[in-house]
């Protein structure tokens, strides 16, 4: 019997602007390897992850031009979504996987859909046991929660931790955090590990647990209708009026008191909720640092601007576009296990290729036989 020719998977240089990750690393291009498949990096993929053309040619990869990796390619790669107009080389009904902002870039889904690709979108991924390793949204949350805090100590002109000196004592930071998903819990623990007071808070009360295993202050709403606030999938949902009312009055009278104030709230699908007004931001002590990690999609701070310092009522706000980027190579890594993941847990050996279920093949796929079938963008 004849062994199955292995899928040409090709990973593309990012090109969308501060995009300073890569779909895969050398180790996981062993891996895909190591599979059955073939692996074609284009040239200085990983420049800004800090993986040379060399580390890929050693791992088993061929790299050269984006035409000559793109040349029968069946597989895709990406971090952000290629331009599909860059992908005419690649085999018809070829997979794009990579994070493909479904509702933010429609035209782009249905360009992919028009040139015969089947588009798949990793932050489509459902939130369940068995697709955790595949989880890119959680991945790459976990790094942001980190680098928001280093970056926000990092502009906060004083110390985090208490210190006793000869000279005195300095007082530790405050530091309240806003959302306790993924990257609000790696805020919190990064926050501790400097030495800061901690407080923090979210619409659904099952995180209240999580909150204090990691010795941070808990600071929620009672006894009001909408407190659970979980939606599907585990993410937050919005709230009544009658919880976001009380909640405003609870961050206002907490928000005054602290140095930093990291805030993560984002819903799928939709802009990023207004948790702090400039009202708010006006109570706050001259030289506190807010870190705005939802900015991109529109922001959880009144003002916040992306990749710029904006300065209110002696306040300093901030946040990045594209805040897993600022560690290109922990992200890259991290980005690549994920995509691994998903495509060793369905790759079928007698054909060569993978073979997705129904549970996780009709959550991720947008795009089929020339039309966009996912059932969320066609709601």
């Amino acid at each position: 019997m004849t062994e199955p020719q292995g899928q040409r998977i090709a990973v593309l240089k990012e090109r969308d602007p501060g995009e300073t990750r890569v779909a895969a690393t050398p180790e996981t291009v062993k891996k895909l390897i190591a599979l059955g498949a073939s692996v074609a990096v284009e040239c200085d993929a990983g420049l800004a992850a800090s993986l040379s053309d060399e580390d890929y040619r050693a791992a088993g990869a061929e790299v050269g031009p984006m035409e000559a990796v793109l040349s029968g390619a069946q597989v895709v790669l990406g971090v952000q979504g290629p331009d599909p107009a860059l992908l005419g080389g690649a085999t018809p009904g070829a997979w794009v996987v990579a994070t493909l902002d479904p509702f933010g870039q429609r035209a782009r889904i249905e360009a992919y859909a028009a040139a015969g690709l089947e588009a798949l979108a990793m932050e489509f991924m459902p939130r369940i046991t068995r697709a955790q390793s595949m989880d890119v949204l959680s991945s790459q949350s976990n790094l942001a929660g980190y680098k928001a805090v280093i970056a926000a100590a990092d502009t906060y002109g004083r110390a985090f931790p208490m210190m006793m000196t000869a000279a005195g004592t300095v007082s530790a930071a405050k530091c309240f955090v806003m959302g306790v998903g993924v990257a609000g819990l790696q805020a919190i623990a990064t926050a501790r590990r400097l030495g800061a007071q901690v407080s923090a808070t979210d619409v659904r009360s099952a995180t209240k647990e999580q909150i204090l295993s990691l010795g941070a202050k808990p600071i929620f709403v009672e006894n009001v209708a909408g407190i659970e606030g979980e939606g599907s999938g585990g993410y937050a949902t919005e709230m009544s009026e009658e919880y976001q009312k009380a909640q405003a009055e609870l961050v206002s009278s907490h928000i005054a008191k602290q140095d930093i104030v990291v805030t993560t709230a984002l819903i799928p699908g939709r802009a990023a909720p207004r948790l702090i007004t400039d009202t708010q931001i006006a109570t706050m002590k001259p030289g506190s640092v807010i870190f705005d990690l939802a900015v991109a999609q529109g922001g959880n701070v009144e003002g916040s601007v992306a990749d710029q310092i904006v300065e209110r009522h002696g306040v300093k706000i901030m946040g990045f576009s594209n805040t897993p980027a600022h560690l290109p190579a922990d992200a890259s890594a991290l980005y690549s296990r994920n995509l691994f993941n998903f495509l060793s847990a369905f790759w079928d050996k007698e054909q060569g290729k993978p073979v997705l279920d129904e549970e996780i093949g009709d959550a991720v796929r947008l795009t089929q036989g020339g039309k966009v079938v996912n059932p969320r963008l066609l709601a």
